[in-house]
């Protein structure tokens, strides 16, 4: 994610911290030192708000870890001002473990407070009396209520909170996945109206809310659509079959040339009919930066790069750009280039495809398999 730092690495998965949740930091300071004007109070008050970002990163890895169990990676944890974000490559569809990936979240949170009981109650402070708010109250106390809060803010049945993943993964035990998705995500637009009604008389903050889970659930039932949609349909069928290649030794000049004339802006690097490297307009522009326009393509080309096969479905294509964050990925066949495919094509595919009024996994008229 763009504006994010890396503030370390636990157990294979980084944690980012994005810029923006500077601004919590900064609004928690004020609120501290306009209520009270002192800098213990300021400090201490920033010292609540890292702890309470510490437990939210401990829920993500509650979600990760569980993950990893069922061989699904997480590409790294991010902590933004409305809490963090876990990036799995995907969500497991069979609907026990997306159950267990989804409770795990808010289990960590539940052990968190059971601690925190234990030990307040072990010391004789729990329930000391005093009044809590964000900047006054006992340290630990505050923390236990924050955690209590964060199990029952999660598990509001709505995506993209835990508790629409819970939902989705019980009605997926007795219907299809879609339609257990497309349930769920209007359940959750139906809490997200709740919200916004009662946010427009007595707290403003709801609407926010609620404009964040309309969002998320019908983001999460278009793409669960999608998914299902490319199920079945091999990558042959949507791939782009004219395209423009490039030589290891051809300059970078006649990428520009090949750029400005028409469409296509990654070129993949092609040598005895075998792809060794892709090109990306970014990375052709930083080299015109550096190198200059007389520098060979074999040394601004990415090495590293995803293929798949022709015959491969276009589900894992659109798995495999989207975890590995390119636009465009080389299709072989028996080892040689035959196409291009990226999220461009994929939903031009499915866009025609509805116009025709064919189910998705129907060829295009004229479109064949590569040979």
């Amino acid at each position: 994610m763009r504006w994010s730092w890396r503030i370390g690495t636990f157990a294979g998965i980084g944690v980012y911290m994005h810029a923006t949740f500077l601004l919590i930091i900064g609004w928690v300071a004020l609120a501290a030192w306009i209520q009270a004007r002192t800098l213990d109070v300021v400090l201490g008050s920033i010292a609540f708000i890292l702890a309470l970002f510490l437990c939210v990163v401990l829920h993500e890895y509650g979600h990760a870890l569980t993950a990893r169990r069922y061989g699904i990676a997480t590409r790294d944890i991010t902590l933004l001002p409305i809490g963090g974000v876990a990036r799995l490559e995907r969500m497991p569809e069979e609907p026990h473990q997306e159950l267990k990936v989804a409770l795990a979240g808010p289990a960590v949170n539940v052990v968190i407070a059971a601690l925190l009981v234990v030990w307040l109650s072990a010391t004789g402070t729990l329930s000391s009396g005093e009044p809590l708010s964000l900047v006054s109250g006992p340290f630990l106390e505050r923390l236990l209520l924050v955690n209590v809060f964060l199990v029952g803010f999660n598990m509001i049945p709505a995506f993209p909170m835990d508790g629409g993943r819970v939902l989705r993964a019980l009605l997926a035990s007795r219907t299809d996945y879609v339609r257990a998705t497309s349930i769920a995500a209007s359940i959750g637009q139906g809490f997200a109206l709740v919200f916004g009604f009662v946010g427009l008389f007595f707290n403003p903050f709801l609407l926010f809310i609620a404009l964040f889970v309309w969002i998320g659930a019908g983001q999460e039932a278009s793409v669960t659509a999608m998914r299902h949609s490319l199920a079945g349909i091999p990558v042959a069928h949507a791939m782009m079959s004219r395209f423009s290649t490039l030589a290891p030794g051809d300059s970078l000049t006649r990428a520009v040339d090949l750029i400005l004339a028409g469409s296509q802006h990654d070129f993949p690097v092609v040598e005895d009919g075998r792809p060794v490297g892709v090109l990306t307009r970014d990375d052709l522009v930083v080299a015109l930066q550096q190198r200059g326009p007389a520098a060979p393509v074999r040394d601004a080309m990415r090495r590293d790069f995803p293929v798949i096969d022709s015959y491969d479905m276009l589900q894992t294509a659109s798995d495999r750009l989207q975890s590995c964050e390119c636009h465009t990925m080389p299709v072989l066949h028996h080892g040689q280039l035959v196409g291009l495919v990226t999220m461009d094509n994929i939903g031009e595919f499915l866009m025609i495809q509805s116009a025709l009024g064919r189910p998705a996994g129907g060829a295009l008229p004229g479109k064949t398999r590569a040979a």
